[in-house]
């Protein structure tokens, strides 16, 4: 029933073994599904074998009696059998995972767009390394981060201060954002629109306000929204203003940049 509740046997098969996985809308991401979905069809195939063993055992080998069936030491090709069957198993869903794995990790030498991640507390800050724009979040006003379809995108992740974890659910991928160390990934989107993103590390008491918006659009689009912030010197379009600086406490926006308004409601 379940595998001709779709439209096609593609369809069946990915909403049978999906599980609420959301819908992937980059090239890396929908290999990241494949192997997901490959791995809970395997475990259901195995899990179903098992069952029917437990079930068959139940039954036939019920006690009908008092007589002890004929004992015996070992029985040589079930052993062999449940020995070599679970390696056969491990070593194709290892061989999977390692080439997915660095399908995914796979960076170019010319990726189409650049872009600095800077996980701070509490807040992103994004960096169009080409254009030399920013765009960084503020307390009650998460950062948008803008990206083209189409084109192979460059992240390079960093944190001037504890653990962060870069995360969009549509990618079906998050990344780690290290003090030290600049970890990079990239992506090529096929999907316009726009999705949510947060950290996916707890990273102090105000862990919970480090969302971000992405924003997938067509290549034209971006390169008119570069434009805009470029002609803006303080990148007040820009959600949240200009630059992150470092205080006493934490970081804050620079002097000269737009903040938005502090009421009682934004304090709490």
């Amino acid at each position: 029933m379940l595998l001709t509740s779709g439209c096609s046997a593609r369809d069946a098969y990915e909403k049978t073994f999906n599980l609420g996985f959301p819908e992937p809308i980059t090239d890396q991401a929908a290999r990241i599904q494949d192997l997901w979905i490959g791995s809970v069809a395997a475990a259901t195939v195995v899990g179903l074998f098992v069952w029917g063993l437990i079930f068959y055992a139940v039954l036939r080998f019920r006690k009908t009696s008092d007589e002890l069936p004929r004992q015996v030491r070992y029985n040589l090709p079930i052993e062999v059998l449940y020995t070599v069957v679970p390696f056969v198993i491990i070593a194709v869903l290892f061989f999977y995972t390692a080439v997915d794995e660095n399908y995914v990790n796979k960076t170019t030498k010319n990726p189409d767009v650049v872009i600095n991640i800077v996980g701070f507390q509490w807040n992103w800050q994004f960096n169009y390394s080409d254009a030399g724009v920013k765009v960084t979040g503020s307390p009650g006003q998460p950062a948008t981060m803008v990206l083209p379809v189409g084109k192979r995108i460059r992240f390079i992740e960093t944190s001037p201060d504890v653990i962060h974890s870069w995360f969009v659910p549509a990618f079906l991928f998050k990344r780690d954002v290290v003090p030290g160390r600049a970890n990079s990934f990239e992506v090529t989107i096929r999907q316009e629109g726009t999705f949510v993103g947060r950290c996916a590390e707890f990273c102090g008491e105000k862990h919970d306000r480090m969302n971000f918006v992405v924003k997938t659009v067509q290549p034209v689009e971006f390169d008119a929204y570069l434009t805009a912030l470029q002609a803006d010197p303080d990148n007040l379009i820009g959600p949240g203003g200009g630059a992150a600086v470092p205080t006493g406490d934490g970081y804050e926006l620079a002097p000269g940049t737009r903040t938005p308004e502090r009421t009682k409601e934004s304090e709490k």
